[in-house]
């Protein structure tokens, strides 16, 4: 499948993958951390780190020869979700949790909770419709085009210069 959801979620839309990377984008690297935090079965966790490690979003160190033990530490693409894993918790804080925050996002140096925001790395603007929308990019096979229509089909009329290519990057604003 070609949709870039789909090809992300085969990779960490399991839940137990999205909690481990959580955990390991905050710091832990072994295995019995992992256990302890989540309460998961020991084969459970050991599936879910293979499949992390084959996808390239952790890589596994050896720490002990004998026995045989590994840390497990997020890779650049594995940092790369950090700014899901925040989106996920900003939505969840959202929507689904009635008697309110368990954890929030906080400004280091102010302490301040903040909302975390996806913006456009070109004007710093929030990327909100109706402003943005989704389009066919380069790889889009024919169905995908169809769907979604080409960049130009999408751009406004009175854009002249080319779509920006940098990544809308998440950044936050103060509640």
């Amino acid at each position: 499948m070609s949709c870039p959801i789909a090809r992300s979620l085969e990779r960490v839309g399991e839940w137990w993958s999205m909690l481990i990377m959580r955990d390991a984008l905050h710091g832990m690297t072994r295995f019995d951390e992992f256990q302890n935090n989540l309460g998961i079965a020991p084969n459970m966790l050991t599936r879910r780190l293979n499949s992390l490690v084959d996808a390239g979003l952790l890589e596994r160190r050896r720490y002990s020869e004998r026995p045989p033990r590994h840390d497990y530490v997020p890779t650049m693409r594995g940092r790369d979700l950090l700014p899901v894993i925040i989106a996920l918790l900003a939505w969840g804080n959202k929507h689904f949790a009635p008697e309110g925050p368990s954890v929030v996002l906080i400004n280091r140096k102010t302490g301040a909770a903040v909302d975390p925001i996806l913006s456009d790395p070109a004007t710093g603007r929030p990327v909100e419709q109706p402003d943005y929308t989704l389009a066919a990019g380069p790889a889009a096979g024919p169905r995908t085009r169809q769907r979604f229509g080409a960049i130009s089909d999408t751009a406004s009329s009175t854009r002249k210069r080319a779509p920006c290519r940098r990544r809308p990057t998440l950044t936050a604003r103060t509640r």
